[in-house]
């Protein structure tokens, strides 16, 4: 029976770091404020004007995938490219990364589902790996948030909270008993959709041309993205535990089996709820955001990647994903390493 595994993990993060302090130098806000509202310390930003893209990011995380995998871009059959902040309007990013790292005329897909981008990207390339269609898949999640975010007191709520940053994976096909994903499952509620959204460009608010009328009447909240801290919250703490339930039933497992838990990292307080919900110990639970602040499609295989080079994950381990975002979509993805 063939299985999905990781074999191999990588990430990136840009060299610059800007603290809370920092930020308080920009806009009305504090180290104490950010840090008990959200856990976050510092974030990476990608130099100003240094038009470095998501893709360059998720290019070199890619490349450390490659190389933990012990293959190369030749091997791979098939591209899955998350992200929220693609270089261009189209074509996506994953051609770029194809072309990049001079892969074959393979395949390449990118899955717009921003926090939970990720997640429905392993289980998408899980699909394929069981239908037998490909061997080797790369996925990456990467962002650069910081070109669009609103550095003034008015997009504070938001702009405290992203970073930039990228990780992917290589989904492999296996034999291998007692390895692999066991399970996963995807949700959506777009009831929610505009509660954290970025509303413009698109074809329901317009164009550029929308900017350059005179009398133009675009808010912030319209080009900068606008989230209802207080719901997106009060949504998160009640489907992350759903989607867990749902991914340790489907296998027959139990919170207690795991060995570790990823949950994507958008606010260190959802996971402190969640890992409390579940009963598990610190050691169980692995946080990043305190570094990196939210980095979306990203943040679960940063994680990832700094989990098994810290020796948290061996093979064999229960390790669960989850993820919750805008949309509203959540998904998780619970797999032997």
């Amino acid at each position: 029976m063939i299985h999905s595994i990781i074999t191999g993990v990588g990430h990136y993060v840009p060299e610059r770091v800007v603290t809370n302090f920092d930020l308080a130098e920009v806009m009305d806000t504090n180290d104490e404020w950010i840090q008990e509202r959200t856990g976050i310390v510092e974030r990476r930003h990608i130099e100003p004007d240094s038009k470095i893209s998501s893709t360059d990011l998720g290019v070199i995380a890619a490349r450390n995938a490659l190389e933990d995998a012990g293959i190369t871009a030749q091997d791979i059959d098939f591209i899955l490219f998350a992200t929220l902040s693609p270089d261009y309007y189209f074509p996506g990013n994953g051609v770029l990364v194809q072309k990049e790292l001079g892969c074959r005329t393979i395949g390449a897909m990118d899955i717009r589902n921003q926090c939970s981008g990720f997640v429905y990207a392993m289980s998408t390339a899980d699909a394929f790996i069981k239908a037998g269609i490909y061997k080797n898949i790369l996925v990456i999640g990467a962002e650069v948030h910081s070109f669009g975010l609103d550095m003034s007191d008015e997009g504070r709520g938001v702009s405290v909270i992203f970073g930039d940053g990228a990780g992917a994976v290589i989904v492999s096909a296996s034999e291998e008993e007692g390895r692999g994903i066991l399970s996963t499952n995807l949700h959506s509620e777009g009831e929610y959709a505009e509660e954290l959204a970025v509303t413009f460009p698109g074809t329901k608010k317009g164009w550029s041309d929308e900017l350059l009328k005179e009398g133009n009447t675009l808010t912030k909240k319209e080009i900068y993205p606008y989230m209802n801290g207080n719901y997106v919250f009060k949504h998160a703490v009640t489907r992350f535990p759903e989607s867990i339930v749902e991914a340790l039933t489907a296998a027959n497992k139990k919170p207690e089996d795991l060995d570790l838990f990823i949950p994507h990292q958008a606010n260190l307080r959802i996971s402190q709820f969640v890992q409390k919900q579940l009963g598990l110990p610190d050691e169980k639970v692995y946080n990043n955001i305190m570094r990196y602040g939210n980095t979306t499609a990203a943040s679960i295989p940063i994680a990832l990647s700094e989990a098994k080079k810290e020796g948290k994950i061996k093979k064999g381990d229960l390790v669960l994903m989850t993820a919750f975002g805008a949309g509203f979509t959540w998904g998780s993805v619970l797999m032997n390493w």
